[in-house]
């Protein structure tokens, strides 16, 4: 069975939730929103998980989901998007994957398209420091440099299982699904490498600073050379580890209750391994409002 977890709109829970710190790093933001989404959900029809959850065919939507649509006309936003690939899920998986995951989010805004896609492959890291981050394969890299992320050391993909993630957001883009495409923890000579092999270009580089702003001067020159615009970051790449995913759907303390534990039976039995997770934020261009930002995340449950 599939689970497709959702926050809905984190900015719509009134001034405390507006005022939330942007700088507060993403897998914080997506389990306390996972969490709190679901609690609301429980509150206003019970705890057990039948009754603010819904099944469509082997999909389990975790909680019952309604759609936020954007209010104004499309033109007036910038929706970005940023897809998580997460480890140890094979790479043929993604173009399916891909589609999936920007279907939730259109729906989810009410909009036929996206103005920026971001992906982030497991394994990469960025470090202002080390110049052996640029390296092709080293033989095991962090997954964040962001203090506090729970990420586990996995090595970087090779080139051409990127190319290959490539070519289906190539596609995404020929058919206006998408209208720029980046990527992220690319250092010079990666991009080198990967620039090769691509029909249409990244649009952004997005790099995890570990000392604030400093980015490496000849990563500024070649991505200027190559018309790819640098954007900083405090994402982890390993946003949802399995241990943490379980924590929230489990039934201890702070758990939702979904899967079943040796003392409570109600709920569903097995383990969850995560698949991706999708980030989207939609702005108002001429006030400069984040009017709608949330997170879907799909997991696998595999019985034991």
């Amino acid at each position: 069975m599939k689970l497709i977890l959702s926050t809905s709109n984190i900015m719509s829970g009134g001034p405390s939730v507006v005022r939330r710190p942007f700088f507060e790093k993403s897998n914080t933001e997506l389990t306390s929103s996972l969490r709190g989404n679901f609690t609301n959900h429980q509150s206003e029809s019970g705890t057990n998980y039948k009754s603010w959850t819904t099944q469509a065919d082997r999909s389990l939507y975790v909680p019952t989901h309604e759609p936020s649509p954007l209010v104004e006309p499309r033109e007036s936003y910038d929706i970005t998007v940023k897809l998580f690939y997460l480890p140890n899920v094979p790479a043929d998986r993604r173009c399916a994957q891909t589609r999936e995951a920007i279907e939730l989010v259109l729906k989810e805004l009410g909009s036929k398209s996206i103005d920026l896609l971001i992906v982030s492959f497991p394994g990469m890291a960025f470090d202002a420091d080390d110049e052996d981050s640029d390296l092709e394969d080293p033989p095991s890299a962090p997954q964040s440099t962001s203090e506090g992320c729970d990420d586990t050391e996995v090595p970087p993909e090779d080139i051409e299982t990127m190319v290959a993630t490539w070519k289906t957001l190539e596609k995404l883009h020929s058919e206006g699904l998408v209208s720029k495409l980046g990527i992220a923890e690319f250092g010079v000579a990666r991009l080198e490498k990967f620039l090769e092999h691509t029909t249409v270009k990244p649009s952004v580089n997005q790099i995890n600073v570990r000392d604030c702003c400093v980015v490496p001067k000849p990563l500024i020159l070649y991505a200027k050379q190559q018309q790819i615009e640098l954007l900083t970051h405090n994402d982890c790449t390993n946003i949802l580890p399995r241990g943490t995913l379980r924590q929230i759907l489990g039934s201890e303390e702070n758990g939702s209750g979904i899967l079943a534990s040796e003392s409570d039976q109600d709920g569903l039995k097995g383990d969850v391994a995560p698949q991706w997770v999708v980030k989207y934020t939609a702005v108002v261009k001429d006030r400069g409002v984040v009017e709608n930002k949330g997170y879907f995340a799909a997991a696998e449950l595999r019985e034991t």
